[in-house]
């Protein structure tokens, strides 16, 4: 559980931080305070209108942060003395200079990127109606 949450937190706090900041921006939008006008209920605004729009930046930022986690993987499984990819890139790949090791681990990296910024693409469609996919 320890290296779980070690490699866990360091992302969590950012991405709080980061979502708090683009909540608390688009509550002091113009349009919130239309729809709190309209009446809906505060719930009701902050969750479908609010929060929809609030998560399309942070989106962006877990999708890029895919490859800090890979790096902060590596670290870990170090220190808790995991054994993995990282340690295997580690031991057989920098340790031996093995260049087909870390050819492998960069390739393996890199398809996890793409893919995960692929999928914020496709769910800045789900988050915002203004974008489509065609």
């Amino acid at each position: 559980m320890l290296p779980t949450i070690s490699l866990a937190a360091l992302s969590f706090a950012a991405w709080s931080r980061f979502q708090r900041a683009a909540m608390l921006d688009v509550l002091g939008s113009d349009y919130m305070r239309l729809a709190r006008a309209k009446g809906l209920t505060y719930r009701r605004t902050v969750l479908k209108h609010g929060l929809r729009n609030a998560l399309i930046p942070l989106t962006t930022v877990v999708a890029l942060g895919v490859g800090t986690l890979f790096g902060g993987a590596v670290i870990t499984e170090t220190v808790f003395v995991w054994h993995g990819m990282g340690e295997y890139l580690l031991s057989n790949g920098i340790d031996q200079e093995d260049i087909n090791v870390v050819l492998g681990w960069l390739l393996v990296s890199a398809v996890f990127i793409v893919v995960f910024n692929l999928v914020a693409d496709i769910l800045y469609a789900v988050l915002d109606p203004r974008i489509r996919l065609s």
